[in-house]
């Protein structure tokens, strides 16, 4: 089963995402648009506050659309 990624835009390049550049992060798949930059990040994350400032930013909205979804379920 192929992983998707939260994002569908590199943090670094805005370009596409491309499947053969996944990482993790905060367990969740992220993506860039080539391996070197997804190696960068995956080998110090720490090094890369735009990259991580993205995806948290990416995350925040996720956790807002699954909270609103749970309530506008009931």
């Amino acid at each position: 089963m192929a992983q998707l990624a939260i994002n569908k835009f590199c943090p670094r390049s805005g370009k596409d995402v491309q499947a053969d550049s996944l990482t993790t992060y905060k367990g969740h798949v992220v993506g860039f648009c080539n391996p070197g930059c997804s190696g960068d990040f995956t080998a110090n994350p720490e090094n890369c506050p735009k990259d991580r400032a993205y995806f948290d930013t990416l995350l925040k909205e996720y956790e807002l659309v699954v909270d609103f979804d749970v309530v506008d379920s009931d």
